[in-house]
């Protein structure tokens, strides 16, 4: 993720779960993605009080540091990125 980026996160209740809007701006024209996050999953990603908004956020940074805002999936579940990226699970739950 280049300094230039910011990256700005609105989750909503959805279901068991949440629905977020991740908005990327910087180096061009911002893009828009949805993320779904379920309960368990905030719960295995996240750490202690961790918030949906927070867990996107870093997962986010997470991608933008291996492709460009252009490259990732407009619309996806959380756990997607696991099969694209196998070591995000091992990085994200780690907090340093």
């Amino acid at each position: 993720m280049s300094a230039a980026e910011a990256i700005g996160v609105r989750c909503r209740t959805d279901g068991d779960g949440w629905a977020c809007e991740v908005t990327v701006t910087g180096g061009g024209s911002p893009t828009v993605h949805e993320v779904s996050v379920s309960t368990s999953e905030l719960a295995r990603l996240a750490q202690g009080d961790a918030t949906p908004d927070d867990l996107v956020r870093r997962s986010f940074v997470f991608l933008l540091a291996r492709e460009p805002k252009e490259s990732i999936l407009r619309r996806f579940a959380l756990p997607v990125i696991g099969s694209y990226f196998p070591e995000y699970e091992a990085t994200i739950t780690r907090r340093g």
